[in-house]
């Protein structure tokens, strides 16, 4: 391990890891309070030979809407109620990955306009993003296109990429 703590500097470390805090913000802590510069590695290292163990963020409650369970965003059943509403239903551009990136791409996935047609989109390895609409010659509205970018800006971010 790179990092030499003293034992009140340890007893800081087991604090933080006891309040709650996740590895990123135990390095931000380290950083701000204690004036030490660690790698994420190096805090890993540090919880594992101090034997903490770090608590895991409860995943948010299932919100009720009308007596009924809505999906978790971000997940598959999410976007389902959107797609069974007819084309111009008032609903917003959905997003997803996909589970397998399509070849020459860095990530891919589908995307369904606020009018109902869907496309496919990927992003290739120069940051160049093409859309291939399932309908030849369709133009999305301006402002589903800045909704979509939104939409994918927000999804990859949460994705780590």
């Amino acid at each position: 391990m790179s990092i030499e703590l003293n034992d009140s500097q340890k007893q800081a470390v087991r604090d933080w890891v006891g309040q709650g805090n996740g590895l990123s913000e135990v390095q931000r802590r380290l950083s701000a309070e204690l004036g030490i510069t660690a790698t994420f590695m190096d805090v890993r290292f540090l919880i594992i030979e101090l034997g903490l163990k770090v608590k895991e963020k409860a995943a948010p409650p299932t919100p009720v809407v009308n007596g009924k369970k809505e999906a978790a965003p971000g997940t598959d059943d999410a976007l389902a109620p959107d797609r069974k509403k007819p084309a111009g239903a008032g609903r917003a551009v959905s997003v997803q990955v996909d589970r397998v990136t399509k070849p020459n791409s860095l990530v891919s996935g589908t995307v369904i306009f606020s009018d109902g047609v869907s496309a496919s989109w990927m992003l290739d390895q120069v940051g160049r993003l093409m859309i291939n609409a399932s309908r030849p010659g369709y133009k999305p509205k301006p402002a589903d296109l800045e909704s979509f970018q939104t939409e994918l800006r927000t999804l990859l971010e949460t994705q780590g990429f």
